[in-house]
This record gives C-alpha cells, sequence and structure tokens, in this order.
C-alpha cells in the first residue's frame, strides 16, 4: 500500500478547520468560515490563497472560464469548504470535477455546517478519482 499523498499538508488543514469548528460550531454561514479559516491558516503559517483563480481544461486547451477554489494551500491542494447539514455525494462530485478540470491531484472537502467537522480527502490518480473518506 502507497502512502498518502500530502498526508503533513493535510493534518495542517484539517487542525485549522477543527479549530476553526472548535471555536464558532456549526450555523455560520460559508463565509464566516471561510474568513476564520484563512486567520487559521495564518496563524499557523499554513499557506493558503482564499478564492484563488484555477484554469479549467478541456480536452488540452484552457477555458475562458475560471475556477475559484476556497483555498489553493501549499500550491496544490484545493479546500472547498460547505456549511451544510450534511454532505452528499454531490459535493464529493464538485471537488472530483475541480480536480480533474485543473489538473491538481488532491482536494479537501470540509464541512462546517455539522455539529462536528466532516471532512473528505478526495484523490484524482490515473484516469478515476477516488475518494478516501477518512472522517464523518
Amino acid at each position: 500500500m502507497s502512502d498518502l499523498i500530502f498526508k503533513d499538508e493535510v493534518f495542517a488543514i484539517v487542525g485549522a478547520a477543527m479549530e476553526v469548528h472548535k471555536q464558532l460550531g456549526c450555523g455560520f454561514a460559508e463565509p464566516v468560515y471561510q474568513e476564520c479559516l484563512e486567520i487559521e491558516f495564518a496563524e499557523r503559517k499554513i499557506i493558503a490563497a482564499p478564492q484563488k483563480e484555477v484554469p479549467v481544461f478541456y480536452k488540452g486547451r484552457q477555458l475562458k472560464k475560471i475556477y475559484i477554489a476556497d483555498f489553493l494551500v501549499y500550491g496544490q491542494i484545493i479546500v472547498e469548504i460547505k456549511a451544510l447539514d450534511q454532505l452528499t455525494s454531490r459535493e464529493d462530485a464538485q471537488v472530483i470535477n475541480y480536480l480533474k478540470a485543473s489538473g491538481f491531484e488532491l482536494g479537501v472537502l470540509i464541512n462546517f455546517g455539522a455539529r462536528s467537522l466532516e471532512w473528505k480527502r478526495l484523490v484524482k490518480t490515473g484516469k478515476s478519482p477516488s475518494t478516501t473518506d477518512l472522517q464523518k
């Protein structure tokens, strides 16, 4: 079995998200969590670009349309945040599509809307992206 890619980086990202959820709990709108997570990333010296424009490709061509990632962390990891009662396969598919269209290998989906923080690690490997659900 191979090692997880960006294991330490994901650990740091999720640790920051856990602190935000611990401080705020659930019930706020997504932009509130976005701003708090930006602060937490900065305090932890996690290199994160909020609302980062990411080019989208189709058959090798860059589209005029762009995807705006909630965060691009360490220049390599797409972080998508939600404030929903629970995550569904729709949110998984959204992140996987972002990975396919942008060429990035790893996405982290974080949901602040549930009583306990939910997060998923989504990996694009070869032609079939997969989900590694590490915590619900």
